[in-house]
């Protein structure tokens, strides 16, 4: 038997046990990977390749920066920043109609920026969010669509986990990732804000205008946004001058948020001690799937098929667009049955070199994938957002919500066809910085 065979089949075995076992990703890829190693090279490499990837991966240096990241914003969370932003927002935007849902995306955008998971991003908002679009009557169509689908900019907008877990897998510059996804983030944030803007339009009564505030009300709400600008700009205007590594601007941008909350009081002992737990068990998840990649990778790699698959598409006669296309549709499809972060890591290994053999920019490549990853966290049957908008929003049917997000899932295919017909949207910051 073939090592490429076999390396088909240990992806048939592991698909069979994630859909039929419900294992984990991470266990389940470093099972699967453990023993296709083993079969193809011995039993010997396979336990000095297990021990060996685990220690390198949870020694890592650069792997601290996703716990510090996650930390960042939970505290930002439990300090009541997110809500800060939204009632900003909500003054400048909530008499539009549609305003409220407007100012969810903006709110969204801005806490994005200081928290990298969409699943966060998106139970933050939704909480704050959700009884105010209530409270005005808003249709529960646009306003869970609006808190689902806004959470995903989290995943594109730096710190993003899933750019981290990109760049640890590839070996990519975790700063380049960061500056490409910039303008996506804000690319995508203006596409929903459209959307809603023409739901409201079509259906005036989905988002009655909310009542005005005065100017002064305006001035005094943004006071609210400051403090997430600053950290911001802390961490990338860092990173972008070359100041510090995305590991040191992790712990540079906790301290200061630690700085400000605890200095203001707005952040309570429970609230520190709820936001350590949470970032634990996200971060323990990042790192098993991460460490699963990496055996999977490893099987993956000795069976050549990654290699094959590469040269066998590189060598079509058609379009690499087209080849692209198809990926995309994988992602898409994928995403619709795994979890979204784990599809994509159980990926990489195969379909990244076939991006750089089709002679596509590494940088851009990541950010698509990224972004075709963010419509996985919101398609049904297992798009997370969905899950955690029905826990916040139990009177709402899980039906009315798989509905609600078909009206942004346009506007996610519309950003990712503009980004491959002017990649320089994602390139333009990174080749700027160097």
């Amino acid at each position: 038997m073939s090592a490429t065979l076999i390396g088909i089949i240990g992806i048939l075995v592991l698909l069979a046990v994630l859909f039929f076992l419900g294992m984990p990703v991470g266990f389940a890829m470093a099972i699967v990977g453990f023993c296709g190693f083993w079969y193809v090279v011995s039993f010997k490499a396979a336990i000095n390749m297990v021990g060996s990837d685990i220690w390198s991966t949870f020694s890592s240096y650069g792997l601290t920066v996703v716990p510090l990241f996650i930390f960042l914003g939970y505290l930002a969370f439990n300090s009541g920043i997110a809500e800060r932003l939204y009632t900003a927002a909500y003054k400048w935007l909530g008499h539009w109609r549609g305003g409220l849902a407007i100012a969810t995306i903006g709110a969204d955008e801005l806490f994005a920026a200081i928290c990298g998971s969409n699943t966060a991003t998106a139970a933050t908002m939704g909480t704050v969010a959700l009884p105010q679009m209530t409270k005005y009557n808003y249709d529960n169509r646009l306003s869970t669509g609006t808190v689902v689908t806004g959470g995903t900019l989290g995943t594109v907008m730096p710190p993003s986990v899933v750019l981290i877990v990109i760049g640890l897998q590839t070996e990519q510059s975790i700063i380049k990732l960061f500056l490409g996804g910039i303008l996506p983030a804000v690319l995508l944030g203006i596409l929903f804000v459209l959307t809603i803007f023409i739901m409201c339009r079509m259906y005036p009564h989905f988002g009655p205008a909310g009542p005005k505030t005065s100017f002064r009300e305006k001035v005094v709400s943004l006071i609210g946004v400051i403090e997430a600008l600053g950290i911001f700009i802390l961490i990338i205007g860092g990173l972008y001058l070359g100041l510090f590594t995305p590991t040191e601007a992790g712990a540079v941008g906790v301290f200061f948020t630690l700085l400000i909350t605890v200095g203001t009081r707005r952040l309570t002992w429970k609230g520190f001690v709820d936001s350590v737990r949470e970032s634990l068990k996200i971060s323990a998840m990042v790192f098993f799937l991460v460490t699963g990649a990496i055996i999977f990778g490893r099987f993956l790699a000795v069976t050549r098929l990654p290699f094959m698959v590469a040269e066998f598409a590189s060598s079509l006669p058609v379009p690499s667009y087209l080849i692209l296309t198809l990926v995309l549709i994988i992602y898409l499809l994928g995403g619709c049955f795994i979890d979204s972060l784990g599809f994509l890591v159980l990926t990489i290994p195969i379909f990244f070199p076939l991006g750089m053999a089709l002679g596509f920019d590494p940088i851009w490549y990541a950010i698509i994938l990224t972004m075709v990853t963010t419509m996985g966290a919101i398609t049904p049957p297992v798009g997370v957002n969905i899950y955690v908008v029905k826990a916040l929003a139990p009177e709402v049917e899980l039906s009315t919500i798989f509905k609600s997000v078909s009206f942004f899932l346009m506007a996610c295919v519309v950003c990712i066809a503009l980004l491959i017909i002017f990649p320089q949207i994602v390139l333009f910051i990174p080749g700027m910085a160097q």
